[in-house]
């Protein structure tokens, strides 16, 4: 297998995998989306988040105002721009978005376990630094 059939296996299996363990999430994908995005970059605007996740304003709005509604977000006036807002996860957000994590790690370990052997363990857990490493170079192009 070539670098290139490499790297198409990759996303492929790394993709299904993904989608596969958000099946546990008990939010909407792009509401699960935002709380992650904030989490790990707050505080953000909506036009900030849209353009993360690679959707429109619409949508992201969409997902921003049923979050706020669920008291899982704040939003403050933009120090700069009148016209924007901030939006941070409330304790309720970040609450909510530590189970989601919690129950797709939980799921995900438990198939871990079930199917995959010691050596096999050992060996994915040995893969981990290989993928972080592919993604820091990524993210420095």
């Amino acid at each position: 297998m070539d670098d290139n059939q490499l790297a198409e296996e990759l996303r492929l299996t790394v993709g299904r995998l993904v989608r596969t363990v958000r099946a546990a999430d008990t939010l909407p994908a792009g509401e699960s989306a935002a709380l992650g995005y904030l989490d790990r970059g707050a505080p953000l605007t909506t036009a900030d988040i849209a353009h993360q996740w690679g959707v429109s304003h619409q949508s992201a709005a969409r997902a921003v105002k049923d979050l706020q509604a669920q008291g899982l977000l704040e939003a403050e006036a933009h120090p700069s721009d009148g016209r924007k807002l901030l939006l941070r996860l409330t304790p309720a957000g970040r609450e909510r978005l530590a189970g989601e994590r919690q129950r797709r790690a939980a799921w995900l370990g438990t198939a871990i376990t079930e199917a995959l052997a010691p050596a096999e363990r050992k060996a994915l857990a040995r893969v981990l630094p290989l993928l972080a490493r592919l993604d820091t170079h990524l993210k420095s192009k």
